[in-house]
């Protein structure tokens, strides 16, 4: 049995939660000492609340942890074309694909890659290459909605949140510091 592996992790489902599950283990490692950094492949624009935190989180420990948004915000609303998302994403991955190799980083999370594979911002296929290019002691969180089989496959956690209530079902907004 190996005694320490870099796992790869995966949060998916229609259910809320995936991103804050993966900031809590981010939270998680920082505390014990680990370097994170979090790329966001959707986000972008937006002043969220755990930007604020890990950036305090960040300058308390030298860079220790780190958010960076590289998406371009919804890919549904507002005025930027389909290419200058896709655009995005494709430099996300260049990103992350030099990070994981700089061994800079002890936990790597892609926030809302496998939304940027559902819209087709990014192949499955670059996907799984990436996956398979990470170092055996990296670990890498992969979030969104749809994870694809072949991710699953991959994966040595994947958890699914599943919606049971929503508060938008009812007409009650995202409220500030709960949902963003």
């Amino acid at each position: 049995m190996e005694e320490k592996k870099g796992l790869i992790i995966v949060h998916t489902g229609d259910g809320k939660g995936k991103t804050t599950a993966a900031l809590g283990l981010a939270l998680r490692a920082w505390g014990d000492g680990l370097r994170v950094l979090i790329l966001q492949f959707i986000k972008g624009g937006w002043n969220y609340g755990e930007l604020a935190a890990m950036d305090a989180l960040g300058r308390l420990s030298d860079g220790r942890i780190e958010v960076r948004q590289m998406g371009l915000g919804f890919t549904k609303r507002g005025e930027r074309t389909s290419a200058e998302h896709q655009e995005a994403a494709r430099q996300a991955v260049s990103e992350a694909e030099a990070e994981m190799e700089s061994g800079d980083w002890d936990l790597l999370i892609l926030d809302e890659i496998n939304y940027a594979v559902s819209f087709g911002l990014i192949s499955e296929e670059t996907l799984l290459a990436l996956v398979e290019r990470k170092p055996p002691m990296l670990h890498l969180v992969l979030t969104g909605r749809d994870a694809k089989p072949s991710l699953i496959e991959h994966a040595d956690l994947v958890t699914e949140m599943k919606l049971i209530k929503h508060p938008y079902q009812h007409g009650i907004k995202a409220q500030k510091g709960i949902e963003f």
